[in-house]
């Protein structure tokens, strides 16, 4: 990765205090280094691995093409969490959290389709129209769902992932998140529950400096999964392009491909290594994909094949935070996208919450 961090820089930005040790967690304790004067030190080294871990993640998140969402409501991190999600283009609460921000996104998406139709009234006169006092409600009523709601706008859907600077405070968020299966990647500080975070970077998550070196850190792997995307778009159109000519050299191959698995057909089956984005399936983030390959689920036929009940056994098998996972509709969704019905698919994705019928 280009924007690999060194312990020297997380260190001059006091990334390593954590809080005092009467008000630990406990469950932070592999990544606390060692305590000092009453305070918590965090091991720095478990932060870079955990960083580096985390960016990989939200890299090929955000190559898929799909929004990170970043909640941060505290004062000295809001500011600079709305600048860094703003430059890469993710969507950012930085206000109060909206209570069923997730759970109840049907109802938020109404709240932004309000904000749209108030600025269509000011385009094409409607505005003008109405008394003096409407006018002054409506835009203060405009001003207020701009505040809260503004950064959301364009999310069409539910996010693939939450990045959260202090879950403690942010604690509504984590269990909407974990109810709807939503990938949580957080700044976790000695005081905190790691457990229900998928991807904990151990960190200081009061301090502004602290703050703004890991969200440099998240955002420069991000931007780097977008131009990725933007690449692979780019050289498809082109290889479309340059695909005419190569036709016939297409047929040879693909008739070459069907007498080799025609052949293969009569040979015992044997295990898929190279395996689908299972991050497709709505629910499944990179760590769940990765603990299914693990298991010998690589496809998606290999998913549509499982029951709800094996998969559960899977996910328990790999942890607490695993466990509290909804399967249910995940053999449906591979069963879609192993048939191809992409189409299918994302509507069902986009009217179903977080793919938990």
């Amino acid at each position: 990765m280009a924007n690999k961090v060194e312990v020297k820089d997380l260190l001059e930005a006091g990334v390593h205090f954590g809080h005092l040790t009467r008000k630990w967690n406990p469950n932070m304790a592999p990544y606390i280094y060692m305590e000092r004067n009453g305070i918590h030190v965090i091991n720095l080294y478990k932060t870079v691995a955990k960083l580096e871990e985390t960016n990989e993640a939200l890299k090929k998140i955000a190559a898929s093409g799909r929004k990170i969402l970043f909640v941060a409501t505290k004062k000295q991190a809001k500011d600079i969490v709305a600048e860094k999600a703003g430059n890469v283009n993710m969507p950012y609460i930085t206000e109060r959290w909206p209570g069923g921000m997730l759970t109840n996104f049907v109802t938020i998406r109404k709240a932004v389709k309000k904000m749209a139709s108030i600025d269509r009234m000011k385009k094409d006169g409607t505005f003008n129209t109405l008394s003096k006092k409407e006018r002054l409600q409506v835009d203060r009523l405009r001003a207020k769902l701009d505040k809260n709601l503004g950064s959301i706008s364009e999310m069409t859907r539910l996010p693939a992932a939450l990045f959260i600077v202090d879950t403690m405070r942010e604690h509504i968020a984590v269990k909407e998140a974990q109810k709807l299966n939503i990938p949580i990647f957080a700044m976790v500080d000695t005081n905190s529950d790691p457990r229900p975070i998928d991807y904990i970077v151990p960190s200081n998550d009061d301090a502004s400096k602290s703050i703004e070196v890991i969200m440099a850190s998240v955002t420069a792997a991000i931007a780097e999964g977008l131009t990725e995307r933007k690449s692979e778009k780019q050289s498809e159109k082109e290889g479309g392009e340059e695909a005419k000519p190569k036709e016939k050299k297409a047929k040879v191959a693909t008739e070459e491909k069907k007498t080799k698995a025609a052949t293969e057909e009569k040979a015992p089956k044997k295990a898929s290594t190279a395996g689908d984005d299972l991050t497709k399936i709505e629910g499944i983030g990179p760590k769940i994909a990765e603990i299914f390959q693990e298991a010998g689920i690589n496809t998606y036929a290999d998913l549509a094949d499982k029951s709800e009940d094996d998969l559960k056994d899977i996910l328990t098998e790999s942890g607490p935070s695993y466990a509290s996972k909804n399967p249910a509709s995940w053999p449906k969704q591979a069963k879609m996208a192993a048939d191809g019905n992409w189409d299918e698919l994302q509507e069902w994705q986009d009217s179903v919450k977080g793919g938990v019928e």
